[in-house]
């Protein structure tokens, strides 16, 4: 037995090396699935972003809108932010489609060129 354990420790490095490589192998690693999975999330924000704009361009004095959705809130730019009104509106309507609270959206007032 003393003769085996000998013989294991002049490869214990090489034993190592290998056992360390099998276990990098083996862990899970991000599969295909999982990259189409987050392209598809993606595209399905981007879809709700798009819808979201055409709603709140619908409402009055808003003018043009920009969207900005993410897990943590709603950003909106709009040409009509600067008046109270319609920054009231305008966040009651995201409220209503995201189903977010007042203090994760944001309204700003788009720059003018």
């Amino acid at each position: 037995m003393n003769g085996m354990i000998e013989k294991l420790g002049k490869y214990k490095y090489l034993l190592l090396v290998l056992f360390v490589g099998l276990i990098l192998i083996l862990l899970p690693s991000r599969t295909s699935s999982d990259i189409i999975d987050a392209s598809i999330s993606q595209s399905a924000a981007t879809g709700e972003e798009a819808r979201l704009e055409k709603v709140l361009g619908d409402i009055c004095n808003v003018g043009e809108v920009s969207v900005l959705r993410s897990e943590e809130g709603v950003v909106v730019v709009c040409e009509g932010a600067a008046s109270p009104q319609v920054r009231l509106d305008v966040l009651n309507a995201v409220m209503a489609y995201s189903g977010l609270s007042s203090d994760r959206i944001t309204v700003l007032k788009m720059k003018t060129t």
